[in-house]
């Protein structure tokens, strides 16, 4: 049943699926226990929920029947036109189609980092699960769980979207198309005009400036005439959401939104989070669980103190990946203080976020050296769970891609001495 790299190597498309890159390989999947998987493949309803709960806070703030300086935060940076048109009526019932959490397997179970829904890794999931499906693994998923499951948003076809910023992507893309069939096809973002067929979007907002129909699509898509996911509402697509999950002032709101095991299951996964904001507490004020009075004192903690991590929230060109991300304890003194009071200075064009810090759980997983052999490499475990909804309004998992990489990294991502892995329960 496992594999050899040289199967592994044939069976890999022409070209490759990711441009520019490289993964190790492994001749099994990662094993997960029974209480893992089930915790992981029953995210997809509270998520979805949670996103429902963010757009309603959003619209709700923007029509002043919630406090404004939530609307006012998610808008900081976003041209007028985008604000304009996740404030629009004619999207109101539009959400994100596509959920990926990214999850740090840890000992005490997951623990979300973001919530993406334009990622990466449908292509590469969807033949991972095949082809170890294919040697006989029970693949969390299926065989085909990832291709069926994009099929699920557009199933009459239509255009995959890609843009030259995401052109690393572009190959698995073509190949998923391929998969799915003469209906779907993979176009140019910066060449795209709308043609009436479904949309799937698979570029950042950020870089709007560089596809010129791209304002026209939106309204289109506002006045009901066309189909896409994921829609044009940024603010969804905010790490934000996981700070402004915690604030203090928002806890009834999140609570009257919400069902309560939802909301517990949340808190949960969710790890405890702060806005980056330079406007002074009080003098009798303090962070939450932070206990101190200002940022300032937060940049002034010593490497102990820092099991915190540093994130640029969202519509910018780093604000995806790895980048953009910087861990409090593994920086020098003066980087964390220069890294804090750079997020401090641009709150009011790019929110920042500081989140704690989960430390993922070593686990020992079989790997190929170059020579073929098979070698033990120790380390640390991203989950990337995709969930689809359909057009019925149905969020189902599809599948999961494990990354594993070497335990001495700090940020658990697509590296080329990473390894990428579907999962089973075993």
């Amino acid at each position: 049943m496992p594999l050899t790299l040289s199967q592994l190597q044939e069976a890999l498309p022409e070209g490759g699926l990711f441009g520019g890159g490289a993964w190790r390989w492994s001749p099994e999947p990662l094993k997960l226990s029974v209480q893992e998987a089930r915790a992981i493949t029953r995210l997809g309803h509270p998520l979805a929920q949670f996103q429902k709960a963010s757009d309603l806070l959003y619209r709700r703030s923007a029509k002043g029947k919630l406090p404004r300086w939530i609307a006012s935060l998610l808008d900081a940076g976003k041209p007028d036109w985008l604000i304009e048109q996740q404030r629009h009526p004619g999207t109101a019932e539009l959400l994100p189609r596509v959920i990926r959490p990214d999850l740090i397997l840890g000992p005490d179970g997951p623990a979300l980092t973001e919530l993406d829904s334009v990622p990466g890794g449908i292509g590469v999931t969807a033949w991972l699960s095949g082809v170890y499906a294919d040697a006989g693994y029970e693949v969390l998923g299926g065989r085909d769980g990832m291709i069926e499951g994009f099929r699920s948003l557009l199933p009459e076809g239509g255009a995959i979207v890609v843009s030259n910023e995401a052109g690393d992507y572009r190959p698995e893309m073509n190949w998923l198309s391929e998969q799915l069939g003469t209906a779907w096809e993979v176009v140019t973002a910066e060449d795209y005009e709308p043609d009436g067929r479904s949309v799937y979007r698979f570029f950042e907002l950020f870089d709007w400036k560089s596809m010129p129909a791209i304002q026209r699509l939106a309204d289109q898509v506002a006045a009901g005439g066309q189909k896409i996911s994921s829609p044009f509402k940024p603010h969804l697509e905010d790490k934000l959401w996981l700070a402004l999950f915690w604030n203090p002032g928002l806890r009834r709101v999140w609570e009257q939104t919400m069902r309560q095991n939802h909301l517990e299951r949340l808190r949960e996964l969710i790890p405890f989070g702060w806005v980056l904001d330079p406007a002074p507490l009080p003098p009798h004020g303090a962070l939450p669980r932070l206990d101190v009075n200002s940022w300032d004192e937060v940049a002034d903690f010593s490497q102990k103190e820092r099991q915190l991590v540093l994130k640029i929230s969202g519509f910018h060109e780093s604000a995806w990946g790895s980048r953009g991300v910087y861990i409090g304890h593994d920086l020098p003194a003066s980087e964390w203080r220069e890294r804090i009071n750079t997020g401090l200075g641009a709150a009011e064009s790019q929110p920042w976020l500081v989140q704690e810090f989960r430390e993922g759980k070593l686990i020992e997983h079989p790997v190929f050296a170059d020579d073929g052999s098979i070698e033990m490499m120790r380390g640390r475990v991203r989950l990337c769970p995709y969930f689809f909804t359909d057009d019925a309004g149905d969020t189902r998992f599809a599948g999961c891609l494990a990354t594993l990489v070497p335990a001495d990294k700090k940020k658990i991502h697509g590296m080329s001495d990473g390894v990428l892995i579907p999962c089973v329960i075993g």
